[in-house]
């Protein structure tokens, strides 16, 4: 029995990539967005969406429309875990960005990029020890307005499903 051998990519079809400084400020944002929520603010990681912004989960039957109903679904989720007594943190990697037209979400926007990425989340109960809640593959549209980079568009897909 030989060993099963994987083909190398070909270059031919290798994407498009951002500038290092594009996605410097992504994982930046990246960094930030998950550490709010983390932290419990969901408001302030709400506010990481565009006002129209979209939330979606492979495991929920309905997405999450708009930066308020984000806002409010999250905030009841960490108000569940604290009941708990319960931390989780997210951590992303394996970004791959790629750039999107400024227009791709139906307005004009400074700069549209499209990530794909992993995400573990780790749940800790209070007292007790870390472990693997879920892995996730998300992929977003993100748009910058200014310096200040949203999500217009976020699908996560967890694994298992």
């Amino acid at each position: 029995m030989t060993p099963a051998t994987t083909a190398a990519p070909d270059p031919a079809e290798a994407t498009a990539t951002v500038t290092a400084e594009t996605y410097a400020q992504v994982l930046q944002f990246y960094a930030h967005h998950m550490q709010l929520l983390d932290a419990g603010a969901a408001e302030e990681w709400a506010d990481g969406f565009t006002e129209d912004g979209v939330f979606a989960q492979n495991v929920k039957p309905e997405p999450w429309t708009g930066r308020t109903h984000i806002a409010t679904s999250m905030r009841r989720g960490l108000a569940r875990l604290a009941e708990r007594g319960v931390q989780r943190r997210h951590w992303l990697s394996m970004v791959v960005a790629e750039p999107a037209p400024a227009d791709a979400a139906g307005e004009t926007y400074d700069e549209a990029v499209r990530t794909r990425y992993y995400a573990v989340v780790f749940e800790t109960p209070r007292g007790g020890q870390a472990s693997v809640y879920l892995s996730t593959t998300g992929e977003d549209l993100l748009v910058r307005r200014g310096a200040q980079w949203f999500i217009r568009h976020r699908l996560i897909s967890h694994d298992g499903v």
